[in-house]
């Protein structure tokens, strides 16, 4: 009868089994809370590599920028640039530009109209974003008319946009967009000519292989149009694609779509010379 009573007692005790159950709840929150930790940990990590590409992508694309206008005036010269990235993407987006020159001369008026593509790297917004509606200037840094002036002067602009919704997607971009350059020169007092000289290069896709991250460029040619006894110049921008795709106005964010090109008087003869590139854009060619 004793020794039932004892057992009886050991069963009953509570205080047998608490600490066993103490080690399971604790291991458990631990889990719990390591699981959490890890799963902030890598999308901690993983949007800080996303973020390293946006970084990066603005270097890459204003180093497109700058490659454009080495190959544009040798017809035949090619470079490539070879970059790496996680999440992001470059894409060609062909006819999203059409730049008019307008010109009136002594003996008439002239019309040069030409459509060119954009380069655009692109991250989903899945994995990067700042905000809706979020625009940069990367370069140049000023930036005050619809062409771009002065012998240092680039002929692209490169800039950054989220702008979501559109039609092919949801990205933060980075866009290398050509762009008129023009240079002012008079030769000397004597020949009392002003010349006035644009330069626009003109992208265009060739079949690529994709067979590595990189974009190799090529000048393919270039063309020259010379207009004397010139009265004035105005230029105009149009996107064909428009709000069909948004490649409109408020996405590229010119400071203007038009521009008077001021001639300037006093001078026997004014002189436009405007060239041309066709500029190709090749993906993981070398």
């Amino acid at each position: 009868m004793v020794v039932f009573g004892n057992f009886r007692k050991i069963g009953s005790d509570k205080r047998a089994i608490s600490p066993a159950i103490s080690t399971v709840v604790i291991t458990g929150a631990m889990i719990a809370i390591l699981s959490v930790a890890l799963v902030f940990a890598n999308n901690l990590l993983w949007s800080r590599v996303a973020e390293g590409d946006f970084d990066s992508s603005k270097q890459l694309m204003q180093s497109l920028g700058l490659q454009i206008d080495d190959v544009a005036w040798t017809t035949g010269r090619t470079e490539s640039i070879r970059y790496a990235t996680q999440y992001g993407d470059i894409e060609f987006k062909s006819s999203v530009l059409t730049y008019n020159v307008s010109v009136v001369t002594s003996s008439g008026s002239s019309e040069f109209s030409n459509t060119t593509g954009a380069l655009m790297f692109n991250i989903p917004t899945s994995r990067y974003s700042i905000s809706d509606d979020y625009w940069e200037r990367i370069f140049p840094k000023t930036d005050e008319s619809l062409t771009l002036t002065g012998t240092s002067a680039p002929v692209a602009r490169v800039f950054a946009i989220e702008r979501t919704p559109m039609p092919d997607g949801k990205y933060i971009r980075v866009v290398t967009a050509p762009s008129i350059r023009v240079l002012f020169s008079s030769i000397n007092a004597s020949d009392n000519t002003y010349y006035v000289r644009m330069y626009l290069p003109v992208l265009s896709a060739v079949e690529s292989p994709r067979l590595s991250q990189s974009i190799t460029l090529a000048g393919e040619s270039v063309k020259a149009h010379t207009l004397n006894d010139v009265q004035s110049i105005s230029v105009t921008v149009d996107f064909p694609r428009g709000t069909s795709d948004a490649f409109d106005s408020a996405f590229f964010n010119f400071p203007a779509v038009n521009q008077d090109i001021t001639i300037p008087s006093g001078y026997d003869n004014v002189v436009l010379e405007l060239y041309l590139s066709e500029v190709s854009v090749g993906f993981g060619v070398s």
